[in-house]
C-alpha cells in the first residue's frame, strides 16, 4: 500500500497567535517547507458524525486575503460536493453563494479604494 503525508508546521508567538505557517507533503512538486498564511483542515469523524476543524491564519496575513481565502475554500467545496456526491443542486447552490460572496467583497474593496 503507498502512504503520503502532509505536514504543517506551525510558529507561534509568545500570546501562540500564529507568526509563520509551514507546510510540506510527500507530493508536492518542490521539495522542503513552503510558507503559507493561512489553512483550513476539515475532518470527518464517522464515529460522532460531526466535523473536526483546523483553522490557523498568520497574523500578519491581510482581512482582504483572508475574506478570499474562505470564498475560495467554500468553492472548493461546491466542486468537490458534485464529484463526491453527484449533487447537482447542492454543488450549485454553494457555487451560487460563492458568486454572491465575491460580488460583496468586490463592493466591499471599490468602499476601501
Amino acid at each position: 500500500m503507498r502512504k503520503t503525508q502532509i505536514n504543517f508546521t506551525v510558529e507561534l508567538d509568545t500570546n501562540n497567535i500564529p507568526e509563520k505557517i509551514l507546510w510540506d507533503a510527500t507530493d508536492k512538486p518542490e521539495e522542503g517547507l513552503t510558507e503559507t498564511k493561512a489553512i483550513s483542515v476539515a475532518l470527518w469523524d464517522h464515529q460522532q458524525k460531526n466535523t473536526l476543524r483546523i483553522d490557523l491564519w498568520a497574523k500578519d496575513m491581510p482581512v482582504l486575503e483572508m475574506k478570499r481565502f474562505y470564498i475560495d475554500c467554500i468553492g472548493g467545496l461546491a466542486q468537490s460536493a458534485l464529484n463526491s456526491t453527484g449533487d447537482e443542486f447542492l454543488s450549485a447552490e454553494i457555487h451560487a453563494l460563492c458568486e454572491k460572496l465575491v460580488k460583496h467583497l468586490q463592493a466591499e474593496s471599490k468602499k476601501e479604494a
